[in-house]
């Protein structure tokens, strides 16, 4: 009877820590921020307001994790409608011909100090480029509901002519690297 317990044991543990955990993006609570130079003497900052994603892990760490996030590129808001529109045209997102700005995991990696590391496929219009970024993993807890929820953020640079971002080659008016802020808590499902 002991070796029937212990190996019923064994194999639940094993089902638990093999058991994948996917984790939903919660809008309301997450953001997809960008700084862009502007004349060499301010910023303008913006967003978008319609992304989704999704978070696999296998236990309560990013260990071994997958990423995969979608940004609708037509959703750009700088706060100026004439920005915005120029934005959403062929000089810079083409959303017309690219509705979408999409990132999938390829790995992700932890130091000695606990600072992950996330390589991935950034594809903006026609271009997609393997990318490494730092994350924080902020950790899981619930929420008022009683749902479990994730947080992470990242921040890191784009270089907006690497993905066919044309307009302004020189970056004197509109620099050429953009800075990406990202925060998001997922929800368990």
């Amino acid at each position: 009877m002991k070796k029937v317990f212990l190996t019923f044991a064994f194999t639940l543990l094993s089902i638990i820590s093999f058991a994948q955990n996917v984790w939903t993006v919660d809008p309301m609570h997450s953001s997809v921020n960008f700084n862009i130079k502007h004349m060499g003497i301010s910023f303008v900052q913006g967003r978008f307001d319609k992304f989704d994603g999704k978070v696999t892990t296998k236990g309560t760490t990013l260990d071994n994790a997958e990423f995969s996030f979608v940004v609708q590129t037509g959703s750009v808001n700088t706060g100026v409608e004439m920005r915005d529109k120029h934005l959403q045209s062929a000089d810079f997102f083409n959303v017309e011909k690219f509705p979408t700005m999409t990132f999938e995991s390829i790995s992700i990696t932890k130091d000695k100090n606990n600072n992950y590391t996330l390589k991935g496929k950034l594809t903006i219009k026609d271009v997609f480029k393997e990318i490494s970024v730092p994350v924080t993993f902020g950790g899981i807890t619930k929420n008022q509901q009683g749902k479990e929820v994730l947080g992470f953020q990242t921040t890191f640079k784009v270089n907006r002519l690497d993905y066919n971002i044309k307009y302004d080659p020189t970056g004197a008016g509109v620099a050429k690297d953009v800075d990406v802020n990202l925060y998001f808590e997922l929800i368990k499902q």
